[in-house]
């Protein structure tokens, strides 16, 4: 299997273009908060993102505090983000 590529800053701004909606670039990787009804619903949408996450070999850094869940995506085999953060990450809003 190869090693994923780390996008460059440029385009990491440029992908963003197309997931912006929930998505910003902080601290060197992919990050959105989610605000739910409440914990259950908050904690249903984690399982979801679980169960996708793990059918692409790819596992976010990932929080949840009563009804919001944040979540980091960043590839460390390449060092930063990767086309496989952004991958996931248009996968996860298209849970929501």
């Amino acid at each position: 299997m190869n090693k994923p590529l780390k996008l460059s800053d440029e385009q990491i701004i440029i992908r963003l273009q197309e997931i912006k909606k929930n998505w910003s670039y902080v601290q060197g990787k992919l990050y959105a908060e989610f605000k739910f009804k409440d914990f259950v619903e908050a904690f249903g949408f984690m399982s979801k993102v679980a169960i996708l996450a793990e059918s692409l070999h790819h596992h976010p850094e990932w929080s949840n505090v009563y009804n919001r869940v944040k979540i980091f995506l960043v590839t460390h085999d390449a060092g930063g983000v990767s086309a496989k953060d952004f991958e996931l990450a248009k996968r996860i809003d298209q849970l929501l």
